[in-house]
């Protein structure tokens, strides 16, 4: 199977990690499709994918919803026969001290971050099966494999994808589809530059101030940057990387968060 013959989808694919992947498997000659509950709005599709209008196509899709992700990936083997690469980048983010956990937070990220990527997997995989060929991306965290205060319902729903992903790998196996997972740190995307607007009216601080305290999260004492996860991820979905499956791979910069 030639790039030119396979076809991505990339939850999340308006923005941020996403995004970035969408773009470098777009540069493989992959055809790439991202779902966001946003791509309804065909200006800011437009806007945010720029020169990349032609290369990838952007529709509807709420990975909260069984008939919504149903409906994406049969929209698409209507035209492209199926889906050979599947990245599940869409992700809320919240906080929230346990004592104070409310049940919509709590189940908000529960059924975006970790049953929606089990919903999308479910669609894509019988006929990653009967080709022989599927490629199967988490974008989990650090946070999966560490615990933070006020974090309790984004570490257990990311903790939650490594245990799904060694499922979907040991029933993939045999039929030429692996299933990992990519957990980085501190990624300067546009989540993370709210934190730092926010910081900065909290504190008073200046931006290089605020992104450098980030920074020093990390020994490395650079903020990850969107491409480097996609270039992880470029390769993952490669022939090249037949045998890596049932993995986690930290993007840390040697952090621990």
């Amino acid at each position: 199977m030639t790039s030119e013959q396979k076809t991505a989808v990339v939850t999340g694919g308006l923005s941020g990690m996403g995004l970035a992947i969408a773009r470098r498997l777009a540069e493989d000659g992959i055809s790439v499709f991202v779902g966001a509950r946003s791509a309804g709005d065909a200006g800011l599709v437009h806007d945010v994918l720029k020169a990349d209008t032609g290369k990838i196509i952007a529709a509807p899709l709420d990975v909260r919803s069984r008939d919504s992700v149903d409906t994406f990936i049969a929209d698409i083997a209507t035209t492209q026969g199926g889906v050979d690469i599947l990245v599940n980048a869409a992700g809320v983010y919240e906080e929230a001290a346990v004592i104070d956990h409310s049940d919509q937070i709590w189940n908000d990220h529960i059924d975006t971050n970790l049953s929606g990527t089990f919903r999308m997997i479910r669609a894509v995989m019988p006929r990653m099966k009967r080709e022989g060929w599927g490629r199967i991306i988490n974008i989990a965290s650090v946070a999966a494999h560490h615990g933070m205060a006020n974090n309790a319902a984004y570490c257990a729903s990311k903790a939650g994808l490594l245990g799904l992903g060694r499922c979907v790998s040991l029933e993939g196996a045999a039929h030429g589809v692996t299933c990992v997972s990519i957990s980085p740190t501190w990624v300067e995307t546009e989540m993370l530059r709210r934190f730092i607007d926010a910081d900065m009216d909290t504190t008073g601080q200046t931006l290089e101030q605020v992104r450098a305290e980030y920074a020093k999260s990390n020994p490395q004492n650079q903020l990850v940057q969107p491409s480097e996860v996609a270039e992880l991820a470029a390769f993952l979905a490669s022939d090249a990387a037949r045998a890596l499956t049932m993995e986690d791979f930290q993007i840390n910069a040697g952090s621990l968060w």
